[in-house]
């Protein structure tokens, strides 16, 4: 899993979420691509990456409609190009999520 320059046009939401906190994301994922935490738009953030194979995919919080806290654990959308896409995805997010709280354990 990667940060990526493609272009995120045409991905959709296929019912794929992941819980985490936008600190662990900025740890996996990078900086967000879109960050405007005031709760006045459907999202506050959102990171566009790929997967090891490839696949672009998106991963943002939809209708919070309010400040996100850096520590706060959430239910994060992942958007894709189909179902395998975000499944990939989230397998992908949440191993490396496991990873952070393994290492924190040590």
């Amino acid at each position: 899993m990667k940060k990526t320059n493609k272009t995120a046009d045409g991905t959709s939401f296929y019912d794929m979420t992941v819980f985490a906190t936008p600190q662990e994301l900025n740890a996996i994922l990078g900086n967000p691509v879109y960050d405007d935490n005031t709760g006045d738009d459907k999202v506050n953030m959102e990171w566009i990456s790929e997967t090891n194979d490839g696949a672009v995919f998106t991963v943002y919080d939809w209708k919070e409609y309010r400040s996100i806290s850096n520590d706060e654990k959430i239910e994060w959308h992942i958007g894709g190009h189909g179902v395998k896409d975000t499944l990939t995805a989230k397998l992908e997010i949440t191993r490396a999520l496991n990873n952070i709280l393994i290492d924190t354990w040590k």
